[in-house]
């Protein structure tokens, strides 16, 4: 023990002495974390729509204020040529013609179509485009009582968003984004740190002293599993200052998983940084097997269950995927200890795993100096 504490107070004095790790510790972070925060919008708003109104009756300027009446859509000039020409120019997402005697037709009980056209190249915005128009429809017809008499709804829906009523979607982001910041960059200055005893060759001074792998491995994490837990409050620190995020759940099973996962993503760096002969090898280790997996198969911005065969089981061996469900059902589901207990055991035994295959690679680093 005394020896895996010596080579984490020996790695903290490196440490400390390194402006630029000092940067990339404590600022970079900071920063991304404000950009992710700031910058991730899920929500499509001011979706730019023209509307061409052939009609000048009262229902059809009612039905286009209507329309624009949220923060959905955004109503936008409509210039020169046909419907198709304003998506062509890309000045509008959708167009929404309005034919003559719309309002006439209306008042004497006539069906009056109305033409959309919504751009498919982006198919998210486009469904969102098409059943805002159609829920708003829906409510003109009935705000103005255009329905027949004998129009009947036997069937109602009563719908409520239970644990984000107000659908803010920082408490969505936020948790998200700082699960992913504490993986990257604990992952990163691990990694660093590793590779950077190769490059200098002081690894083979380690190697000839009497210090395992097993002893060098660990006091390495502790080190910076000291310096991620540092970061984590900060970020934590800056999110609920900043998002607004509370914690709602289970505090002990979160700061338990909390602990772990930091550990996780400081074994991961270091796996990665034994991997490497040089920093510059292992930064694009960890940015090619540690950030980009992390983002895209976490679920942080895609739900995990979308994620096509077979890359959704890459998803099980992500351990972001597992730290991301336990952020945000610590600040915004507020889950309790029984079903959430599952999720500090899956990232210890990734922890585990990631320290059992450092130490083999520098074992055998070892033994064939």
């Amino acid at each position: 023990m005394r020896r895996i504490w010596a080579q984490c107070l020996k790695e903290l004095a490196q440490f400390r002495r390194d402006r630029l790790t000092l940067a990339l510790a404590f600022f970079l972070p900071m920063v991304a974390l404000l950009l992710y925060g700031y910058a991730t919008r899920l929500e499509a708003k001011d979706i730019p729509v023209a509307v061409q109104n052939y009609d000048s009756g009262a229902l059809s300027r009612d039905y286009v204020d209507t329309l624009f009446h949220n923060d959905q859509l955004k109503m936008v000039r409509w210039s020169a040529g046909d419907a198709m020409h304003q998506l062509d120019l890309g000045n509008a997402k959708a167009t929404i013609l309005i034919p003559p005697e719309f309002s006439r037709k209306i008042k004497q009980n006539i069906a009056a179509d109305i033409q959309v056209l919504v751009d498919g190249t982006d198919v998210n915005n486009a469904r969102v485009i098409k059943n805002g128009i159609l829920a708003t429809t829906q409510y003109f017809v009935r705000a103005h009582h255009l329905s027949p008499a004998s129009d009947k709804t036997l069937l109602r829906t009563e719908v409520r968003l239970w644990f984000n009523p107000g659908r803010k979607e920082s408490l969505y982001v936020a948790p998200g984004a700082v699960a992913i910041n504490l993986w990257i960059f604990p992952c990163l200055l691990a990694a660093l740190a590793m590779a950077r005893e190769r490059e200098y060759g002081t690894m083979l001074q380690l190697f000839t002293s009497s210090i395992t792998s097993f002893q060098l491995v660990a006091g390495k994490a502790l080190a910076y599993w000291i310096v991620g837990m540092i970061q984590a409050a900060m970020m934590l620190t800056l999110a609920v200052t900043l998002f607004g995020i509370r914690l709602v759940g289970n505090i002990p099973v979160y700061f338990l998983s909390l602990s772990i996962f930091i550990f996780c993503a400081v074994l991961f760096g270091l796996l990665m940084g034994a991997r490497a002969s040089t920093q510059s090898a292992a930064v694009q280790m960890v940015a090619t097997a540690g950030f980009t997996t992390s983002l895209l198969l976490s679920g942080f911005i895609y739900p995990v269950r979308n994620i096509l065969f077979p890359l959704s089981l890459i998803s099980y061996i992500v351990p972001a995927r597992y730290f991301v469900e336990a952020s945000r059902n610590a600040f915004v589901r507020g889950s309790d200890a029984i079903s959430q207990i599952q999720i500090p055991l899956y990232l210890f035994l990734c922890a585990l795993a990631f320290y059992l295959i450092a130490c083999r690679i520098l074992r055998k680093m070892q033994l064939d100096t």
